[in-house]
């Protein structure tokens, strides 16, 4: 198991038929985004249908883990009774060169350091926090 920033009475994320695929990469440890076959395009939550030209050929690729903070908010009001305070809603902006053609964003967490205005761009990696053995959460670090 990899380290634990969230308590167990966290709720489990939401599945659905679109999302399957890449939460089952996440329990490998690999960060996927959905990709459009026609027009090359990068989506992320995963989408029944491409948001550029509406094409269902959809593909899941891999990428590196790597990218940069784009903006995010401390938290001060727990979501579950032992969660510790405060904590980060970050939105990444993650590395796709050569996966997509255009800026891939994803919420997750900053975890292990504090967060300041000026951390606005700075580089972040992703870091797993196994949940259970089938549920693997994406979160990040700065690097």
């Amino acid at each position: 198991m990899s380290e634990r920033w969230f308590p167990n009475s966290m709720p489990n994320p939401m599945v659905d038929h679109y999302s399957l695929p890449w939460w089952q990469a996440a329990a490998e440890h690999r960060l996927q985004v959905q990709c459009c076959d026609n027009c090359g395009h990068g989506i992320l939550p995963p989408a029944p249908i491409c948001s550029e030209c509406r094409s269902s050929q959809l593909t899941m690729k891999d990428v590196s883990g790597k990218g940069s903070l784009y903006t995010y908010t401390v938290v001060h009001q727990p979501v579950s009774m032992e969660q510790e305070m405060p904590f980060v809603i970050a939105i990444i902006e993650l590395d796709t060169q050569g996966i997509s053609n255009n800026t891939v964003r994803m919420m997750s967490n900053i975890v292990g350091a504090s967060v300041e205005p000026a951390d606005i761009g700075r580089a972040v990696s992703v870091a797993w926090e196994d949940m259970s053995e089938e549920v693997c959460v994406p979160r990040f670090q700065f690097d």
